[in-house]
């Protein structure tokens, strides 16, 4: 149906100034530090993406190579076995929607005159942003399947810093891996592809990987929730301790913790890094007006990119001497600590290298631009410090808003747990909120200096650009501390899972092969108290991504709006972006409209394949006579959450795909307003489920770790509360990230299309693609209706 209508206005499509014709400056043209070219320079900067991918090499192989008792292996592999099984199930869908997407790009690029070869080589750099996701994706959830089995054994020692240790680096493996592929690929692209090719490259790997992490967070969060409020509420149902090997629904939750909470934010970061890199690309090629402006600004901003890859790693030695010193021999420890001590180290550097190295690179611009741009940037780089701070207001264990969804319980149960918890999840929005306003406020100030103006049309977008930027500045640990949760999560499961205390002669077998005595009581509580700590970096790093998303698809918009005043005229377009016109007003309207129904069909999707899974879990658990649930039974529960996730997934984003071209196709500046309200209206809701699911989760862990009352009445209340919270945090507000750059994205090529269609034309592809949408809007809710 899409190919049939796209072809049907081909023979109207004329070349069309926009995307097609981003034309790179030659980097070459401008030396940098006594005499290296621009070019050269970011050909060195290939050395450094070498570091980074020996550096996450090196991690994975040391993580394989510690030791680990076989009942806790064989747990971790058949996780990974599982986990193998539903990438490669989504790993299909992927290359089906790729087809399509390809046909919407051969189609765009042939009407704007370009020759076969070219539009075959934008077409590969769109796979290659999909493998991209894909690949980091894998390669997250392969070491994370490692760590969560060593970091299981290594608490038998009684010592909390390995259970520390073991996720962290795991994570940091993770994060320098994804930067250093991502930056590797769009350095090859910015150096060795003509300029005049460069620019719809990137828009091709930016919309390919823009794919890739929406279908995996998307699925991935319908997945991971699924099983876990499966696999909890059967404590609810049987009176059964956490992660219980009988629970069939335990070996799919810890699938999930992968699925969901490694695969989907790994695929998430590496897209959320390059698009905002595209961004502002994008900009610096459409507003800078003197080439060699152009050339400095873009070396810039790669070579400040390539520094705080060096800044992170540097980062996470200083700070891992520094916990090894203060709890390497502990016998407690506050896990929460030497993660928020990374955070602001890796911060604080950055800072610091941001300054002395835009001196080097863009000292001599005119009017101490360099001092005013690495202000702009440290807005974004601050951010990544500051909002995991505001996070912790709202989700860590010693909050006081966690503290009253606790107390809450105690006398009104599940109910006042419920509201406590969406009470967090407002506060949080109104304060991260003014947080954001005024980090973009003072770049904002900035950009309105003696210097911007004259570079560039609309400084104040470049800053926000800069601030998203920064906001990923230190990408690595990001990452790092967000994967740190699934792994401890996992450890603690496979912990019980293993059996390993019912093992004949256990003690004896490990002080023989690995010489030291195992303490199981402490271990248990190490790892629950690790997982807490998890929880709550789990929770900090979501509106980093989300923000940067909002942030950076301002930069994207503008291209749209640039694109328009270049076709219509400044006045004319600046009219119509008003609430005067109905068509913008009615595009604000619409964003909000797509925001809410998508929250609602992906917790629909959820509550359906959970209801499933519970049904199985109900009618197949035993409790007497078996130790362990069969592996054919743990494979069903898999099964049915792999199957729930494909069928909400596809429905999710067949709807986002449709909607974008349908109201591209109605009028630019309702698309605007469109692109403009799921931004911002995605930002507060996505807060908002992310922090209440957090406050929910740790609310819990409260009553399990601090208060010892697992199985209580109290504890019931809170496990209802962590089941609303689960697709608040894990699976909606998650995936709006990914969905607002890849409608952002996707909606370039799109408007653009539309702009040189007739009237007629594009009023019937914009009902047909509409109604296509309503199609399946409906089918999100009837196809996983609970019957």
């Amino acid at each position: 149906m899409l190919l049939s209508l796209v072809l049907t206005f081909v023979a109207t499509v004329s070349a069309f100034a926009s995307e097609a014709n981003l034309m790179l400056p030659d980097l070459s043209s401008v030396s940098f530090l006594g005499g290296i070219s621009g070019a050269a320079l970011l050909k060195l900067g290939l050395l450094v993406c070498v570091f980074g991918l020996i550096f996450g090499f090196i991690q994975f192989k040391s993580i394989k190579n510690l030791p680990v008792h076989k009942s806790m292996l064989e747990v971790s592999e058949l996780i990974y076995e599982t986990c193998k099984t539903y990438l490669v199930t989504q790993g299909k869908f992927i290359i089906i929607l790729e087809v399509l997407l390809a046909v919407i790009i051969a189609v765009y690029f042939a009407n704007t005159g370009f020759e076969f070869y070219k539009i075959a080589i934008i077409i590969l750099c769109s796979i290659i942003g999909i493998l991209g996701s894909y690949a980091v994706a894998w390669f997250g959830m392969r070491i994370n399947t490692f760590a969560n089995s060593r970091a299981a054994f290594a608490s038998l020692k009684g010592k909390p810093f390995p259970t520390f240790a073991i996720p962290l680096k795991s994570g940091m493996s993770i994060g320098m891996l994804l930067i250093s592929i991502e930056l590797f690929v769009m350095l090859i692209i910015l150096v060795f592809v003509p300029g005049n090719l460069a620019g719809p490259c990137f828009i091709g790997f930016a919309i390919g990987e823009s794919l890739g992490a929406s279908v995996l967070r998307i699925a991935g969060g319908i997945f991971t929730k699924i099983a876990d409020i499966g696999s909890d509420l059967m404590k609810i149902v049987f009176n059964i301790k956490e992660d219980d090997a009988r629970n069939p629904g335990v070996i799919a939750d810890c699938t999930g913790d992968n699925a969901g909470d490694s695969v989907g934010p790994t695929a998430d970061g590496f897209e959320t890094y390059g698009v905002t890199g595209v961004a502002l690309v994008t900009f610096v090629v459409l507003a800078v007006r003197e080439p060699q402006t152009q050339v400095k600004l873009l070396v810039w901003i790669f070579v400040m990119r390539l520094m705080m890859l060096i800044a992170s790693a540097v980062s996470y030695w200083i700070n891992g001497a520094l916990a090894k010193a203060k709890y390497g021999n502990a016998d407690k420890m506050n896990f929460e600590a030497p993660l928020t001590s990374l955070v602001w180290i890796t911060s604080v550097v950055s800072v610091i290298l941001t300054f002395v190295v835009s001196n080097l690179i863009i000292g001599d611009l005119a009017n101490g631009l360099w001092w005013k741009l690495s202000i702009i940037i440290t807005c974004g780089t601050m951010a990544g410090a500051i909002i995991p701070e505001v996070v912790k207001i709202f989700t860590s264990t010693t909050s006081s808003f966690v503290k009253n969804v606790v107390n809450s319980s105690k006398n009104g149960g599940a109910s006042l747990n419920i509201l406590a918890g969406l009470t967090s999840g407002n506060f949080s929005a109104y304060w991260m909120g003014l947080v954001i306003i005024l980090l973009m406020a003072i770049a904002y100030a900035i950009s309105s200096l003696t210097g911007f103006s004259e570079l560039m049309s609309y400084p104040a977008v470049f800053a926000f650009g800069l601030v998203a930027f920064g906001f990923l500045g230190m990408g690595p640990v990001t990452i790092a501390v967000d994967s740190y949760g699934p792994v401890t999560d996992n450890a603690q499961s496979v912990y019980e899972l293993s059996l390993i205390e019912n093992v004949p002669n256990i003690k004896e077998e490990i002080k023989k092969d690995f010489g030291f005595e195992p303490n199981f009581d402490k271990s248990k509580i190490t790892l629950e108290e690790n997982d807490g700590a998890g929880n709550t970096f789990k929770a900090t790093a979501k509106p980093v991504l989300i923000g940067t998303a909002v942030v950076g698809a301002t930069t994207m918009i503008f291209s749209i709006i640039f694109t328009l005043m270049n076709e219509r005229g400044i006045s004319a377009v600046s009219e119509s972006l008003s609430l005067l016109h109905a068509p913008f007003l009615l595009g604000l309207i619409a964003g909000g409209a797509v925001i809410y129904w998508f929250t609602g069909a992906s917790n629909h999707a959820v509550t359906s394949g959970a209801y499933k899974a519970v049904e199985y879990i109900k009618d197949n658990m035993k409790l007497d006579g078996v130790t362990k649930a069969s592996t054919e039974q743990s494979k069903k529960v898999v099964e049915i959450c792999t199957q729930y996730a494909q069928k909400g997934m596809f429905n999710l984003f067949l709807v986002i795909f449709f909607s974008t071209i349908a109201f591209a196709f109605i009028e630019p500046y309702f698309f605007i307003g469109y692109l403009i309200s799921i931004a911002l209206f995605g930002l507060f809701q996505a807060i908002f489920m992310a922090n209440a699911g957090g406050a929910w989760d740790n609310a819990k862990k409260i009553v399990e770790v601090d208060m010892r009352e697992k199985g209580s009445e109290l504890h019931k209340a809170t496990v209802v509360g962590d089941t609303v919270g689960d697709p608040f945090k894990d699976t909606s507000s998650v995936a709006l990230n990914p969905i607002i750059k890849f409608t952002t994205l996707f909606g370039l090529l799109a408007l653009e299309l539309a702009l040189v269609v007739p009237s007629t034309i594009s009023i019937v592809c914009a009902i047909v693609f509409f109604v296509i949408s309503l199609v399946f809007v409906v089918k999100s809710f009837t196809s996983m209706l609970i019957k």
